[in-house]
């Protein structure tokens, strides 16, 4: 929730900073000041500045939840508690009613660090020490050292810091929280902050150096570039074939009733079920090949992009038509000239959207015995909680996802200028 409301307030001064500072020192675009905006999509543009300023928002916000060093440290959100804690515990039993201090020593998971010492003190409950990793709780046996009286005796905890307790109470200390057992044990967590425990969301530094590392000297036998390759390949692949279908199907189902009534209940049918619902499906049919792989991305595009050319069909002006054939246009040409130029810009909506899915599912492609690939990198990565290769690749299929994305939006601009003006 916290990291929601950040990102929020930065979203909303962001805005104003730019509207009221940025846009007044600038000269301004008078051509940018449409009237008619609906209906116009050349009207709204992406502003630059909030284009930049979003990404560089996500970035600050990753490294103030993982303490990063390319932050100031006042940008930090609070971290784990690390350091030596000592808290007070009052045992009760046949030997009386004794206090005892229990030191502990909070350091990096990734260190072992020895005991802190301490004077065993002079009653019968003695002196504990403990060490605990970061983010991590502790079992504490507050009675495995004592001489008189222990919890088999029928000794007991009556108070934490002079707090009375008893089997399930919590107590808050000054760097964590002591909770009684019902064993009448102690265990105790250090104050964990707000910062991410590195196995589960490593620093951005963290998952540069990563990168580097997987560039340089790849990953499960075969290179970065390798991996991704193969991945980038599938995806074009399963695009493809699925566009050759599906965009035929999608005209025929437009123009044609008996097409539409033949395969929209099939369409319409497989359309919600999940590319990744079909994987024991593909794998009976197909094997663990890379044919399988490739007809399962070609089922995530092909529906999509029928649906997307049937849409396109559908949407084209009855009027445009009209026109046509009172031109004297033959059949084929106002499918020429007329149905096909109007109905790109929805195919081409379409298949941004089929490649973002082909994206999404190679991931689960690659899960069926693939060798090599981004998503079979991520899920080998994900066994050994390798989180820094997790998200390296994740980045890296964003980042070629987005890629593709700008190469068909200029290819959409290219081909479709028409798209958005009527």
């Amino acid at each position: 929730m916290i990291p929601l409301l950040i990102y929020v307030a930065i979203f909303v001064g962001a805005y104003f900073a730019v509207k009221f500072i940025v846009r007044r020192a600038t000269p301004k675009d008078f051509t940018s000041l449409k009237t008619v905006t609906f209906g116009d999509e050349s009207a709204v543009r992406a502003d630059r500045w909030a284009s930049i300023i979003s990404v560089i928002a996500l970035f600050v916000l990753w490294g103030m939840f993982t303490g990063s060093s390319l932050l100031p440290k006042f940008l930090h959100m609070p971290g784990p508690f690390m350091g030596d804690t000592q808290f007070t515990y009052t045992a009760e039993g046949p030997a009386g009613r004794d206090e005892a201090t229990v030191t502990i020593r909070v350091h990096p998971v990734s260190e072992t660090p020895d005991a802190p010492e301490v004077e065993p003190g002079s009653g019968f409950a003695k002196n504990d020490t403990d060490t605990i990793g970061a983010w991590r709780s502790g079992l504490i046996l507050w009675d495995r050292n004592d001489e008189a009286t222990r919890r088999d005796d029928g000794a007991r905890l009556v108070a934490i810091n002079g707090e009375p307790v008893e089997p399930g109470s919590e107590v808050e200390t000054d760097d964590g929280t002591v909770v009684i057992t019902d064993k009448g044990t102690i265990n105790f967590t250090p104050y964990k902050g707000m910062q991410m425990e590195p196995i589960w969301l490593p620093a951005p530094e963290t998952v540069w150096t990563r990168f580097l590392s997987l560039f340089d000297e790849g990953y499960q036998n075969f290179t970065l570039l390798e991996h991704l390759g193969w991945s980038l390949l599938r995806v074009i692949a399963g695009f493809i074939i699925g566009a050759l279908v599906g965009i035929p199907l999608g005209y025929a189902m437009g123009l044609s009733n008996w097409f539409r009534g033949w395969f929209d209940p099939i369409v319409e049918f497989m359309r919600p079920v999940p590319p990744l619902a079909l994987i024991p499906l593909v794998i009976i049919w197909a094997g663990i090949g890379e044919e399988g792989k490739i007809i399962l991305l070609f089922l995530a595009a092909l529906w999509i992009m029928a649906i997307a050319a049937r849409a396109g069909v559908s949407g084209v002006k009855i009027s445009k038509v009209h026109a046509a054939y009172s031109l004297g246009a033959t059949k084929w040409q106002v499918m020429r000239y007329v149905i096909m130029p109007n109905s790109l810009p929805e195919i081409f909506t379409g298949a941004r959207v089929a490649m973002g899915v082909c994206w999404g599912t190679v991931v689960a492609a690659e899960l069926v015995a693939a060798e090599k690939g981004a998503g079979m990198m991520i899920m080998v990565a994900s066994r050994f909680q390798l989180t820094d290769i997790v998200i390296t690749g994740i980045i890296l299929i964003g980042v070629i996802g987005y890629g593709i994305d700008i190469l068909m939006r200029m290819a959409e601009k290219w081909l479709v200028p028409w798209k958005g003006r009527g």
